[in-house]
């Protein structure tokens, strides 16, 4: 079945149209081209055209020649319009030009940058074609540099990588207080790219503009000025919002050359079962039908859930009931559904935070490859990660902004064919608000994004940071923050920092950017592990895949003697772990239950066993004035 007949359907079917909230089609829109700027390198040029790209969208080229203009760019397009080529252009550009210059990249998350890594290794390889045709030696060589990354390959990165991806996170607490240690990296950096800039708001956003002026900081002392490229998805003040984060003029790249195809968008309110008290059926139930029906037509379909528990309920709803029979429509057997190593194409996954990275990284490639047909997923995926082309998007519950709706929706239709969205309405006010008054979605800008970097409590923080990386003379200014002799003067005060003559020194003992989190969590996390035990012996050993995976030992082992394995299945943020993993709590993972019989805060780790229940806890949280 195609999306066409699907679409059909779901016309031709009353008991849905009568809860159809609103209905748009976004018109498809062609693609608007511009050739490549005349000052881009011959090398560059060659691999474009190598990878059958022969012209740019216009926004591509409208940024890529304002960054070899020297000019600090802010990029704003929707989802999958090719934002990447708006910095690796005039990064690799400058790398090939300047045997010395440097590049940061920071994504808001890991997974982004080990993406992006492997797109940048693309690159490095069609490069490295016209450098041997040239007989040139200079090499673009990128790496990852982030919290998962072995210390011995530390060294290595630092003074042999020109273009290094992290995150402000690793910025924050790994790079810039062992500066002296990236002198040569710091004295040619050229560029620092920030991707998904409309992620830096509030708390966060605020946290890192001050990790950036420390970072202009120390670039400063090594006598660099890098350049700044920003992405974004569509929020209201784009602009307004990288100027903050840079504290330097930007000039704004909005115009969208990319095509897009038709996207029907659909405002979904599940039915009243008691009119008389409001109360609707759950939205995860008509959330997961929707879904059954966009797979059933073979479309690749994306999920979203609002919270980790609602990913993990709608994923094991999801595969139940795509292994029912319905009608003569297609059907899934249990093993396909259930079974994440399986080779087929009908595959269902859940992603969301917690996940061990390896199998993060699994799921995107089956998305990419098409093996995955369908995801479950909370907004970790709502990011520009490269899933390939997604048909249709279900989201169950109003996301909380309208930026992250279109997020959320432009998750599908990532090529110029055609698309499907779904939100479903949960009963609260708020999305009961949005799905009967579709014009606040469809016609209201998207919200501000704000920070404020000069909040006290975030500046005290990284005026200790920057006094660590560096003394502060008296007459200094951090940022452009206004009252830096009144905050440093309070910290000498308190003890935090010394002064001697006209500076100010850092005065404890330990670096104090281990005791300043970026983000609303600690960076504390607990692993989840679990226990499995089984009887040895060979004629009790099952299947081949049991034996390579209690090893060969087992087929020698005593009948009596259990086999015991312990082995990390996920992990959760230290703040989250006494809600979702206490002793007692049935812990869903990859639509799974575990039960936890221990949770070991103290070192980090919770410990859970299979079990086989038709039910989850959820806490109830209790708060009392």
């Amino acid at each position: 079945m195609s999306l066409h007949q699907l679409l059909t359907d779901l016309r031709r079917d009353p008991e849905f149209m009568m809860n159809v909230m609103a209905w748009r089609t976004l018109p498809a829109r062609a693609a608007r081209y511009a050739a490549f700027p005349p000052n881009l390198h011959p090398y560059l040029q060659h691999a474009l055209q190598a990878r059958a790209i022969h012209q740019l969208y216009y926004h591509q080229a409208e940024a890529v020649t304002a960054a070899l203009a020297g000019e600090n760019v802010v990029v704003v397009t929707p989802t999958a319009s090719g934002k990447t080529l708006c910095y690796t252009l005039p990064v690799l550009d400058t790398l090939l030009r300047e045997p010395h210059a440097r590049a940061l990249y920071l994504f808001p998350t890991k997974a982004l940058a080990h993406d992006q890594l492997n797109e940048l290794g693309t690159w490095e390889e069609a490069i490295k074609r016209q450098l041997a045709t040239a007989h040139a030696p200079l090499q673009v060589h990128s790496a990852g540099y982030d919290g998962d990354t072995p210390s011995a390959a530390r060294a290595q990165i630092r003074q042999e990588s020109r273009l290094i991806l992290s995150n402000p996170d690793m910025l924050h607490m790994g790079i810039l207080p062992y500066h002296t240690a990236w002198e040569q990296f710091f004295a040619n950096l050229r560029y620092v790219v920030i991707d998904e800039v409309h992620t830096y708001r509030g708390v966060f956003g605020s946290h890192v503009a001050n990790v950036l002026r420390r970072l202009q900081r120390i670039c400063r002392l090594y006598g660099s000025a890098p350049q700044f490229i920003c992405t974004s998805a569509t929020i209201a003040n784009p602009q307004a919002l990288a100027e903050r984060l840079i504290e330097q003029p930007v000039t704004l790249v909005d115009q969208n050359g990319a095509p897009q195809g038709e996207k029907q968008i659909i405002l979904y309110n599940p039915p009243l079962y008691d009119a008389e008290r409001g109360l609707r059926r759950s939205a995860v139930l008509e959330a997961q039908e929707l879904a059954t029906r966009a797979l059933r037509a073979n479309l690749q379909t994306i999920v979203f859930g609002r919270s980790r528990l609602t990913t993990e309920v709608l994923l094991t709803y999801l595969r139940d009931r795509m292994t029912e029979r319905q009608d003569d429509r297609m059907t899934w057997s249990e093993e396909t559904v259930n079974t994440p190593s399986l080779p087929t194409q009908h595959a269902i996954r859940g992603y969301r935070g917690g996940y061990l990275p390896t199998e993060r990284r699994a799921i995107e490639v089956g998305l990419r490859d098409g093996t995955v047909r369908g995801v479950v997923a909370t907004n970790a995926l709502e990011l520009g990660i490269d899933i390939g082309g997604l048909q249709a998007a279900v989201l169950c519950g109003y996301p909380g902004s309208i930026a992250a709706t279109w997020q959320q929706m432009g998750r599908a239709g990532r090529t110029d064919a055609g698309a499907l969205a779904i939100l479903v309405a949960t009963g609260g006010l708020l999305d009961q608000y949005i799905i009967q008054h579709p014009d606040y979605l469809f016609d209201r800008s998207p919200e501000h994004a704000l920070i404020n970097a000069d909040n006290l409590l975030l500046l005290i923080d990284h005026l200790c940071c920057a006094a660590f990386e560096l003394p502060f003379h008296a007459n200094e200014t951090f940022g452009r923050c206004p009252f830096t002799a009144d905050a440093l003067q309070l910290l000498h005060e308190q003890g935090d920092v010394q002064r001697h003559g006209a500076r100010f020194f850092w005065g404890g003992e330990s670096y104090p950017a281990r005791q300043v989190g970026l983000r609303s969590t600690g960076a504390d996390t607990v692993a989840i592990q679990v226990e499995e035990t089984r009887r040895g012996g060979a004629e009790e050993r099952g299947s081949q895949a049991e034996v390579d995976f209690y090893g060969e030992s087992a087929a020698d082992a005593d009948p009596v003697v259990l086999q015991y394995r312990v082995r990390v299945i996920g992990q959760i943020d230290h703040a989250s772990a006494p809600l979702l993993v206490h002793e007692g709590a049935i812990y869903l993972h990859e639509g799974r239950s575990y039960h936890v019989r221990q949770l070991d805060l103290e070192n980090q780790q919770a410990t859970v066993t299979p079990t086989e229940v038709d039910y989850y806890t959820e806490v109830t949280a209790e708060t009392e004035i």
